[in-house]
């Protein structure tokens, strides 16, 4: 049985998202909207649904998207095997993606029973307290932010969508391959600059007079 102290959380968390995010979530249905602004990232530690002490930070390199959702939100039910379809097709490009789904307020009991029922294959994060709604301004359910590989958010997108749909797939890929390619322009950009360092004390070296 819920304490009291969870049932309050879920019914403020109810509310917020069914009425206070009602129109907003319409209004930006099935479609990624682009992050423009380089706003940073809140942090997300959580632990999992099996016990597991999950930052985001440890996925650096990688495209991530967090979902926020609860198992009383009928679009997250009917999208989550096309999230799972969606990992299967980026694990067949080799595009590093991780999906982290952060349920809302809600038990353990609650939660492990949507599991069984809808099957989800990614990692389900418990915030059973509701402290990382307000810090990453969730309004709906649910709530998605992808992460590129440098740890920015990139899209956002409130409302439920078919996940493996094409563009949305393509989208994904084009993030992992610009991201990997500024890695790897800093890297070179670092490679260049050791070996110019390099070459300036052998140049002092061989111009030093010997003693």
């Amino acid at each position: 049985m819920k304490s009291y102290r969870q049932a309050f959380i879920h019914f403020l968390l109810f509310s917020l998202l069914t009425f206070g995010g009602a129109s907003f979530t319409v209004l930006n249905a099935a479609e990624l909207k682009k992050v423009e602004a380089d706003v940073a990232t809140p942090e997300l530690k959580l632990e999992s649904l099996d016990g597991k002490t999950i930052d985001l930070k440890d996925f650096q390199g990688s495209v991530v998207l967090v979902q926020f959702w609860a198992t009383y939100c009928t679009p997250c039910r009917k999208e989550m095997p096309s999230m799972n379809n969606l990992m299967k097709k980026l694990a067949e490009s080799k595009t590093p993606f991780k999906i982290l789904a952060v349920n809302m307020g809600e038990t353990k009991e609650e939660v492990q029973k949507f599991v069984d029922e809808v099957k989800p294959e990614f990692t389900i994060l418990m915030d059973s307290k509701g402290e990382h709604v307000q810090a990453w301004n969730v309004f709906a359910a649910p709530s998605n932010f992808v992460i590129d590989g440098k740890g920015k958010i990139r899209y956002t997108l409130f409302g439920g969508v078919d996940w493996d749909s094409d563009d949305i797939v393509n989208t994904i890929k084009q993030l992992a391959a610009d991201t990997a390619a500024d890695v790897k322009q800093a890297a070179d950009g670092d490679t260049d600059a050791k070996d110019a360092m390099e070459a300036k004390t052998d140049k002092t070296d061989k111009d030093s007079p010997e003693k």
